[in-house]
């Protein structure tokens, strides 16, 4: 998964020793039920069991700081939400020692809080986030780790009928083949998230996941480790799907998304394999359209045959035929004026792995360019700059204002906003690609 700065605050060894003694009084005070709540594609061998304590002193973590003073009261509420966790995960089969190991110096990470509620202003067209991922060098990189981990990757496409190179470009994505998965404790993220409470349910059941993989003996509590948002080990895996998709493919007897690249890659395949990934079928393929093409119809919704959008006249780029997809979509990433997509089933399971348009088009290129393939041929519009999240909230509130409903003006494209955005383009007789521009914004706001 995409992640901001893993940099996290550490409380210090103060706030350790007073969160344990401040969870054995309110245990003693009877108060540890665990709190009601109200209300989540998607990833080094231990050293044996995780069933032992944690050493006595944690290391810190990168960029850490003592707690202020003043910060007591969120200190002590912390302690006591987490006394309260402690509690639920006895009672889910947690071990005593696990429990230990997770909790006795868990640390409470404000910068993980401030990383959740970031909200950026300013949004990367899909050109830029390609030129900024599907690089040269990460091609290159990519090729020479795909020879190094050739033997385990054959081995998992065998067994889960998943390209190697599929599986090398999700790592590459996601951690930049290992070279950066995190540095943030699980277990802290976790439950930081969890006494936050914005996604307390989400989180509950992540760090319970994470529990039992500790449990389980797959990872030690201290190696555990990954993004701020709870992602971890070279391809990402939140706790929840390592737990359902994570192999032992090199028989260890641990499951080690962390150190073993058998485990990494046949755990990744076996992620895709289960969410739908069809053996010996592409991805999808750049396309050109005919004249008079519908945009409108380059949507999610509207699935057909390869056969019957040849029909129509889309042309694959290199003029071959086109794959023959029995639910094929027209993709339009960045609209009327970029290129153009005929996309299948798996491009679809990859958006299972990382629920982002952007991010699958950029695994299906850089598999692509792995296996000797080549990117995009047609132009990007880069004269278009991409709308802020301001002004995102200025086009949705304009399309409401004039009865093109997008729902909530949150900023967020979504498919409300496309659709709104469709129907008002039919209505002033633009291509409907649903492509937000800054041209469309003046035009709404016009009187």
């Amino acid at each position: 998964m995409h992640q901001a700065s893993h940099t996290v605050l550490r409380c210090s060894n103060r706030f350790a020793l007073f969160a344990a003694s401040a969870a054995i009084a309110v245990l003693l005070a009877g108060c540890a039920s665990a709190p009601s709540t109200t209300t989540a594609t998607t990833a080094s061998k231990p050293p044996g069991s995780t069933a032992g304590a944690r050493p006595a002193t944690a290391p810190a973590a990168p960029g850490a700081v003592a707690v202020a003073p003043d910060d007591a009261a969120v200190e002590q509420r912390f302690a006591k939400w987490v006394a309260d966790f402690r509690t639920t995960a006895r009672a889910e089969g947690i071990s005593d020692a696990t429990l230990r190991s997770a909790f006795d110096q868990v640390q409470y990470l404000p910068r993980v809080i401030e990383l959740d509620r970031a909200q950026p202003e300013f949004v990367r067209t899909v050109w830029d986030y390609l030129d900024n991922t599907v690089t040269p060098q990460r091609v290159a990189t990519g090729q020479d780790k795909l020879l190094q981990v050739r033997a385990e990757a054959d081995a998992a496409a065998a067994r889960y009928g998943v390209p190697a190179a599929v599986v090398v470009a999700i790592w590459g994505m996601e951690s930049n083949y290992g070279g950066n998965y995190g540095s943030t404790p699980v277990i802290d993220a976790l439950a930081t998230l969890g006494f936050e409470g914005r996604r307390e349910d989400w989180a509950r059941r992540e760090l319970l996941a994470a529990l039992k993989i500790l449990d389980n003996g797959d990872i030690a509590r201290d190696r555990m480790i990954g993004s701020w948002a709870g992602a971890m080990g070279q391809t990402q895996f939140l706790p929840s799907n390592f737990l359902a998709y994570a192999v032992d493919a090199d028989g260890d007897g641990r499951r080690d998304i962390w150190g073993s690249m058998a485990d990494v890659v046949a755990s990744t395949a076996n992620f895709l394999s289960r969410s739908g990934w069809q053996a010996g079928v592409p991805w999808g393929v750049e396309v050109r359209l005919p004249s008079g093409f519908d945009y409108g119809r380059a949507d999610t919704s509207v699935r057909q045959s390869s056969a019957q959008w040849a029909a129509e006249g889309l042309r694959a780029i290199d003029d071959q035929p086109l794959p023959g997809f029995a639910e094929a979509t027209v993709l339009l990433p960045a609209g009327a004026r970029g290129p153009a997509f005929l996309i299948g089933p798996n491009f679809r399971t990859v958006l299972r792995y990382n629920n982002s348009t952007n991010y699958a088009l950029a695994v299906s290129l850089l598999a692509q360019r792995l296996s000797g393939g080549p990117g995009v041929q047609a132009p990007w519009p880069r004269d278009l700059p991409a709308l802020t999240r301001s002004q995102m909230v200025e086009l949705q509130t304009a399309l409401n204002q004039r009865g093109f409903a997008t729902g909530t003006a949150d900023g967020v494209m979504g498919p409300a906003t496309r659709e709104g955005l469709r129907r008002y383009q039919r209505s002033v007789g633009l291509p409907a690609d649903g492509y937000p521009s800054t041209e469309l914004l003046q035009r709404l706001q016009q009187p």
